[in-house]
């Protein structure tokens, strides 16, 4: 175990320069025992480019360059999905601690081996499941530990966004199920891991994913190409528990109802959401009403609440999540959101694929046994 705060910043190396850079680097730069030390573009003036805005001190076009920088202790990876089992590879063998965007893989079977390769490491991952550190969320965390609806008869998730509901939107990895896009990928991982760590395991599932806008123009030819991606995703889940559980997402739901989690219990309801269609973060609000009460708004106690927020939302959260992978490397292994965690969406993504497919419930592996 090693004394934290660390005697320097962690060299951390930036792999994906989209979201990462709107997110990632700007987490990095805010929080004090970090320091983005290298980045690394395929494209050498884009790289270059980047170095230089943002005073980073060296790039790199290979990754197999930028983990043998010895500055370089933990590497960030925000790149598309299908990038990631190999460059999480790349980054493992090479002994660097990893901080992995979701969705963690392409299949189940590909995040277990980068679990089993991060344990024969001795490297510590984190996945970016943010929304884990968002202060409404823990506060609703918080009081289901505390049973304040008792026994769950009923948890509702409605995840009904607007981002893909433009026809013109250009086709691209996203469009691509074979490359790991569609709301299932993008949202639906986010909302397993949620579901997993404020409610339990899944014992079975059924899914049904659909795409209501098949076609995008490609921006290289102007040509309009297939989308092989879901757009729109129905499930039922049965808990461990024995709690149903009902999940819409969506992507291209014009004035959608934004992001939603109700519980009802014996003893009371919970009521999480938002309606902000332009920062997934900012807005969320959390209602309460005890059996036989009306739904009241609750103030979030201050245990929970941020030190500073930033005008993008997505930022006060990741910073949480930096601070959790700092102080997991410092201690030597992570605790949740870790890449186990990682693992469990995936299986349930894969699950939500086979359910669709075979137009069936599907079992879930136990947990335990499927990540021993």
């Amino acid at each position: 175990m090693s004394p934290f705060p660390p005697d320097r910043p962690l060299g951390v190396a930036l792999v994906g320069t989209g979201f990462g850079q709107k997110v990632h680097l700007p987490g990095f730069q805010n929080y004090p025992h970090t320091e983005v030390v290298a980045v690394y573009h395929r494209d050498g003036e884009k790289a270059a480019e980047i170095a230089a805005k943002h005073r980073i001190p060296k790039f790199c076009t290979r990754l197999e360059e930028i983990v043998a920088l010895p500055e370089v202790d933990a590497v960030s990876v925000s790149t598309p999905p299908f990038l990631h089992f190999e460059m999480a590879k790349t980054v493992l063998k090479a002994g660097k601690h990893l901080l992995l965007e979701k969705p963690t893989t392409l299949t189940a079977e590909e995040a277990r081996a980068l679990q089993n390769l991060a344990e024969s490491q001795g490297v510590v991952v984190v996945m970016d499941f943010e929304y884990r550190f968002v202060p409404e969320w823990q506060h609703l965390a918080h009081l289901l530990q505390q049973n304040y609806v008792g026994q769950p008869y009923l948890i509702r998730v409605d995840w009904l966004m607007s981002s893909r509901a433009d026809t013109q939107r250009p086709w691209n990895w996203y469009s691509q199920k074979e490359l790991g896009g569609g709301a299932l990928g993008s949202l639906g991982s986010h909302t397993f891991d949620t579901i997993a760590w404020l409610f339990g395991p899944v014992r079975r599932l059924q899914a049904s994913l659909s795409t209501a806008i098949p076609q995008r123009p490609d921006p290289t030819s102007s040509q309009l190409q297939p989308v092989t991606a879901d757009d729109t995703v129905l499930m039922t889940l049965e808990l461990a528990s024995g709690a149903p559980c009902q999940v819409a997402i969506s992507s291209v739901c014009r004035n959608g109802r934004g992001y939603w989690v109700e519980v009802y219990g014996d003893r009371g309801a919970l009521v999480l959401g938002s309606s902000n269609q332009k920062d997934y973060v900012h807005g969320f609000k959390l209602w309460a009403a005890p059996a036989g009460e009306e739904l009241r708004e609750l103030s979030t106690p201050a245990q929970f609440a941020f030190e500073t927020t930033y005008p993008d939302g997505r930022l006060a959260p990741f910073i949480r999540v930096v601070d959790h992978w700092a102080r997991s490397i410092a201690q030597g292994k992570a605790d949740s959101p870790n890449l186990r965690d990682g693992v469990y969406s995936q299986l349930l993504m894969d699950i939500a694929h086979r359910s669709h497919e075979t137009k069936t419930w599907v079992t879930v592996p136990d947990r335990a046994t499927f990540l021993p």
